[in-house]
């Protein structure tokens, strides 16, 4: 990991937010596999890429690092793997374009769970964002009423499980900022797979399959979230919540070049005011 923190931390979150971006992409690809049956092999991939990751970083004190992580690493991990299921289930029914543009309001979540648990002050700016922010959200699910299936509705639902928890899981961190959250991805992936254990019936896939979901464990999911933990030591909140936009950006620019998905009109109008929003917030209030 030496290499890794020697290269910058805005770099880092970025290659961090693309790998991210792709999974969309590789949820939309799987030809038999069920949405459980992926999440337990895209999350048993993920656990494991997670605890070779601990056990080069903490060598012998690899059971150690969860009990120092302590209940607050354990509940970030729970909060955590909900995401996890959340993220599978929502690109599974939804289109990936609704979820990324759902994912973003995280820092309208931040923002309100700051104000109500930590008792920090909502000045105009980020009200202004959080408006604009939820006028985008309105305009993706009123599109998805219009146009789209009830199934495909119950996907946007539960999409925002994914802000949200994200959302619980820096609060968390941000009340108790010396617990390492490393140990709790590892528990998330845990959960989340024995969540789709027990729900997949069977888990038995195709070989096609089961590579999609080693490249979703580990590449995608596995080296983008340990970029990001890792570039965001050295840097600044408000850039690395840009940085992060990222993965809104190309994720739906993957499903449309390599599975031709073209997200209706409605949605890029509200996921554009969304970003913007989430700029407008970043650039003004670094300004102030």
């Amino acid at each position: 990991m030496s290499i890794l923190k020697k290269l910058p931390g805005p770099l880092l979150v970025f290659l961090g937010a693309v790998c991210l971006s792709f999974g969309g992409l590789i949820v939309k690809s799987f030809e038999g596999a069920n949405l459980w049956q992926i999440l337990f092999w895209r999350q048993f991939f993920f656990s494991l890429i997670v605890a070779l990751y601990l056990l080069f970083t903490y060598k012998k004190n690899f059971f150690k690092s969860f009990y120092i992580s302590g209940l607050p690493g354990f509940i970030g991990g729970l909060i955590l793997a909900l995401g996890f299921v959340a993220y599978v289930f929502s690109m599974y029914t939804t289109t990936v374009a609704n979820t990324n543009f759902i994912i973003t309001t995280e820092t309208i979540f931040l923002a309100l769970f700051g104000y109500f648990f930590l008792k920090e002050k909502i000045n105009l700016i980020t009200f202004i964002s959080i408006i604009l922010g939820m006028s985008g959200v309105l305009i993706i699910l009123g599109s998805s009423l219009s146009i789209q299936s009830s199934e495909q509705f119950l996907g946007n639902i539960v999409a925002f499980i994914m802000p949200v928890s994200f959302a619980v899981l820096v609060i968390v961190i941000r009340k108790y900022p010396n617990v390492d959250m490393v140990p709790a991805q590892f528990t998330a992936g845990i959960v989340a797979a024995i969540i789709g254990f027990f729900i997949a019936g069977q888990l038995s896939i195709s070989f096609h399959d089961l590579f999609l979901a080693l490249l979703a464990g580990f590449f995608q999911i596995g080296f983008g979230f340990i970029l990001i933990t890792v570039g965001s030591q050295t840097t600044p909140a408000a850039i690395v919540g840009v940085m992060m936009l990222t993965e809104s950006v190309f994720g739906p620019l993957w499903a449309w070049l390599f599975i031709n998905e073209v997200p209706p009109a409605a949605v890029v109008i509200g996921g554009s005011i969304i970003i913007f929003s989430i700029l407008f917030q970043s650039f003004f209030t670094k300004k102030a």
